[in-house]
């Protein structure tokens, strides 16, 4: 494995908030993932956590087991790929905050997104839950807590009212609760540092950001999944946060699940130039600032979304962007790893089932979402006479429901550049 990667760390992202893996999978995709250069993994568990008493209601049916939690870190450890959890506790909180035990903690009663920062039930929901999550995953040396995407902070009752006084702003309001919850972190597990989403910090000025004692307690995830990333606006937002005292950063592309909230087949071009892309900018930007690069692969756009591209889809594309971070292009050398990986004798990144059939794990997969996807899309597309659904936004009696009419001028997800 080459050694001159410009990302000390490479971690993959797995999704579980939707078709989460069995550990049987993930037992034969880990060494295919060091195989391949990463040596992390971004495990966002959402409802696939086994949570405990009153949290128990937030398991899906198919949550993992605490068994289940434990294999998985033992085969991650077994292939050397180093755990991440990740667990949501500001915006993106749909599968808490739908449920009538937690409904009161919503920002707006609307709508299920976010958690009220002005109650104090919600500090110690947050609280509970990362308790658990790290009970399971001691010694972890980071814990993601979310923080991106914070829609509707400000407009709740609670919020308008607090947002009267002069001193404060919806950005005060959210520095507020993301040092919050990351001194809860720091305070209950010492040894594990908190990383956030970078979004809902870059247009606040340095200033601010400095002052609010936040950089000393997290570590920003710069995301941005885009082909044609802005290089050079990358390197002045790693400056501004550099000159804010946040130590260290890290940078995050995407895999899969950034192109189409129910995009079947993964775009590898446009996944190679976005890790390309990223590239360039740690290369041009401050030296040693981005410490890692957490390569996203979303499964839904939110928790009421439909799937977009499973992992078996997309592991080839995973493959082409891992070599293509380890050695810095996707040279020959990385092409012929992916290659020998995958099991194929040559490689077409706009068609991966061209040549004959593959043979990593989930290869069978790939070649019936391929045959759907490009032999029957127009049977498909004329079954559903060009109607389709891709969003929901309540759970009720038991019930998926579409989003509300007077939701529709502010969709509860991101639009095609941060899927969750």
């Amino acid at each position: 494995m080459a050694g001159s990667s410009l990302f000390q760390m490479r971690v993959v992202h797995l999704d579980l908030k939707g078709a989460p893996p069995k550990v049987s999978y993930l037992s034969e995709v880990f060494p295919l993932f060091r195989a391949l250069g990463a040596n992390a993994l971004l495990m966002e568990y959402e409802d696939m956590f086994p949570y405990e008493g009153r949290l128990k209601l937030l398991r899906a049916q198919h949550a993992y087991s605490p068994s289940e939690v434990r294999a998985i870190l033992h085969l991650a450890r077994q292939h050397g790929l180093e755990v991440i959890p990740l667990l949501q506790t500001f915006g993106h909180m749909e599968f808490v905050l739908k449920h009538g035990a937690f409904a009161h903690l919503r920002e707006v009663a609307l709508f299920p997104s976010t958690l009220n920062p002005h109650e104090p039930e919600s500090l110690a929901l947050v609280g509970a839950m990362v308790d658990q999550v790290m009970e399971l995953h001691q010694g972890a040396r980071w814990l993601h807590i979310g923080c991106d995407e914070v829609y509707y902070l400000g407009e709740g009752e609670a919020s308008k009212q607090w947002l009267q006084q002069e001193q404060n702003s919806a950005a005060t309001l959210c520095l507020s609760h993301m040092r919050a919850v990351a001194s809860h972190v720091r305070a209950r597990h010492p040894d594990t540092t908190p990383l956030v989403w970078d979004d809902m910090l870059r247009d606040m000025p340095e200033g601010l950001l400095e002052e609010s004692g936040v950089p000393q307690l997290v570590e920003p995830v710069l995301w941005d999944y885009r082909a044609d990333l802005d290089v050079p606006s990358k390197v002045v937002l790693m400056e501004k946060f550099r000159a804010c005292g946040f130590p260290r950063l890290w940078a995050a592309s995407a895999f899969k699940g950034a192109t189409g909230a129910h995009q079947a087949l993964t775009p590898a071009e446009h996944h190679l130039r976005n890790q390309l892309q990223w590239l360039e900018a740690v290369q041009a930007g401050p030296a040693g600032a981005l410490q890692g690069i957490v390569l996203t692969g979303w499964q839904r756009y939110d928790h009421f979304a439909v799937l977009c591209e499973l992992l078996p889809v997309a592991i080839p594309t995973l493959a082409i962007c891992l070599q293509s971070l380890l050695h810095g292009s996707f040279s020959e050398e990385a092409k012929a790893t992916v290659q020998s990986c995958l099991g194929v004798s040559s490689l077409d990144l706009t068609d991966f089932t061209r040549e004959g059939a593959c043979s990593f794990p989930g290869s069978d997969i790939l070649a019936l979402v391929t045959q759907v996807g490009l032999h029957l899309r127009s049977s498909v597309e004329a079954l559903l006479d060009g109607n389709r659904c891709v969003w929901f936004a309540q759970v009720r009696d038991g019930l998926v429901q579409p989003l509300p009419p007077q939701a529709k001028g502010h969709p509860p997800s991101h639009g095609t550049t941060h899927p969750a």
